[in-house]
């Protein structure tokens, strides 16, 4: 398989793998077992810091691409992939500062990470939409 497209496939999955524990997770504190939204918790960190090292390899591999924003502007870039980058830069950051313990879950940064994280899952989904063709070219 292509290197391309197995860094591709990793960062599907990666992206699946946090999208999927982050809602468990955010479901899990609504139940009464700690011990539950712990192992939500554990998970959700360990896949969104898999997607964190795909996407940073993902933006690696199109700095050209950022390259051209800086120098030149938006101009006829995509809006959908700027606004992208700027929410999962968010996400990270939110997630981050939940992690070490500046803030705490079911604190107002908590649920700004998870309502932002759905609109991070929502257009995630519509950058792999859009690149349905290619994501098929490298795997025939």
């Amino acid at each position: 398989m292509k290197s391309i497209a197995t860094k591709n496939i990793g960062l599907l999955l990666t992206f699946v793998a946090s999208a999927v524990t982050g809602i468990g997770l955010h479901i899990a504190g609504h139940g009464a077992d700690h011990e539950v939204w712990h192992n939500w918790a554990v998970a959700h960190v360990l896949s969104s810091l898999c997607w964190l090292i795909s996407g940073a390899i993902h933006i690696k591999r199109h700095r050209a691409w950022y390259r051209a924003i800086a120098s030149k502007g938006i101009g006829h870039k995509s809006r959908t992939t700027i606004l992208l980058s700027a929410l999962f830069l968010f996400v990270t950051v939110t997630g981050l500062i939940l992690i070490i313990g500046i803030d705490g879950a079911n604190s107002a940064l908590g649920r700004w990470h998870y309502i932002s994280g759905l609109i991070l899952i929502l257009l995630s989904l519509i950058h792999i939409i859009s690149r349905k063709r290619t994501l098929q070219n490298l795997f025939h």
